[in-house]
């Protein structure tokens, strides 16, 4: 048995390292960049004007499911999972501070790619028989006319939101349940299980009301609780900005690699936290922001651009500045999200129950986001049949 579990680590290592090699940082940088370009800095641009839409946005006019607002805290709530917390932690740890550089390096451009993502979606959908249709299957379909790229897109995206979410967020969810209060880790599963069974039973409508409510407060939650702990180490943040910069180009050898591998481990450890954090180049705000209501594809680009902003550069840095300036990333030994209830604490009585908290508000608002959105890619591809089934299985691998 431990020889097969050894050889299941090696190959998911290997492929790991296989997909973020350098030709996937040139590809997600690369497009980032060059939508940056051709949009002529955008996201400098027209940010004011994101910000005043976004306050306008509780009210739809036009077709679609979800108020403006509504869809944006959808795909903000689905972002904005446990790797906002976890994934920066666990970024820090392997790839060290100068991790955190290539996370706001890839958010800053990433904020073009979503909002390309979020316009297309609009642009491309469908509504027949009362049901709404949004995604990246859509714009493949009819946008280039592929319908085979749309049926690859839906099944592996479906696939995937079976495979990852389920798993990933409700472990981050008991890791700190059981570093905090010892609660076994399968009564965490059960109770995420019901959570988002009893909103994603209720369709598009149901998830819209939810994350409207819940994507605000636990975002401010988190915020304030990081602020808190940043202000009391206050001193502390010239030296270390100065050691994330310093980190994110070291030249020196890791791991016995040669030079420049110490840049590379940070930038691959970044990147990929970074993409996991935000989820631009997923695709999968399309999801999201196409069932907004409104005929103004723009709109919703410069909607998905702000939650960007959002996850890059308000949540994740609050994960990444208070377990750097705390040094408890460098001493505890700990990771993920145990990593940063213990930053928390160092600071704010209780603090780890803050994390907690914030960490299950996280983790359900994600699974209850892409337990939306496998629904709506299975659904191209296999029709109606398989809607119920789905929403049952999804929740029911939280316990898993």
């Amino acid at each position: 048995m431990d020889e097969a579990l050894a050889a299941v680590t090696r190959a998911v290592t290997w492929a790991s390292n296989l997909v973020w090699g350098p030709w996937t940082i040139a590809l997600l940088l690369g497009t980032g960049l060059y939508l940056t370009l051709r949009y002529r800095f955008i996201q400098l641009r027209r940010l004011p004007e994101a910000l005043r839409l976004l306050r306008g946005g509780r009210v739809g006019a036009g077709a679609g499911a979800l108020s403006p607002f509504q869809a944006f805290m959808t795909g903000l709530g689905a972002s904005v999972g446990t790797g906002n917390i976890a994934g920066v932690a666990t970024a820090i740890v392997t790839g060290g501070p100068g991790a955190v550089f290539w996370i706001w390096c890839y958010g800053f451009f990433a904020t073009t790619i979503k909002l390309t993502e979020a316009m297309l979606a609009v642009r491309f959908r469908s509504a027949k028989d009362e049901r709404l249709s949004t995604g990246p299957m859509h714009y493949l379909e009819q946008g280039i006319g592929s319908r085979k790229l749309g049926l690859l897109y839906a099944v592996v995206a479906g696939v995937a939101a079976l495979t990852t979410t389920p798993f990933t967020q409700p472990n981050s969810v008991a890791v700190v349940f059981h570093s905090e209060l010892g609660v076994p880790t399968w009564v965490v599963g059960v109770a995420i299980a019901i959570l988002v069974w009893a909103v994603t039973i209720g369709g598009v409508k149901s998830v819209g009301r939810v994350a409207s409510r819940l994507a605000p407060t636990m975002v401010t939650l988190y915020l304030v609780g990081g602020l808190v702990v940043i202000v009391a180490f206050a001193g502390r943040i010239p030296e270390t900005l100065a050691l994330i910069f310093r980190e994110a180009f070291s030249m020196k050898a890791a791991a016995g690699g040669g030079v420049g591998v110490g840049m590379m481990v940070a930038m691959r450890y970044g990147l990929a936290r970074g993409i996991y954090a935000n989820e631009a180049g997923y695709g999968t705000a399309a999801v999201a922001y196409g069932t907004a209501q409104t005929d103004r594809p723009a709109r919703q680009g410069l909607n998905a651009m702000v939650e960007v902003y959002i996850v890059s550069f308000v949540t994740s840095t609050i994960s990444a500045m208070t377990v750097l300036l705390s040094g408890e990333w460098a001493t505890s030994g700990l990771k993920s999200t145990a990593l940063v209830a213990k930053a928390f604490s160092t600071v704010i009585p209780y603090g780890g129950l803050l994390v907690m908290l914030c960490v299950l508000l996280f983790g359900t608002s994600c699974m209850i986001g892409w337990g939306y959105y496998g629904e709506q890619f299975l659904h191209y591809a296999f029709g109606d049949r398989v809607v119920k089934p789905y929403r049952w299985i999804c929740a029911g691998l939280a316990i898993v």
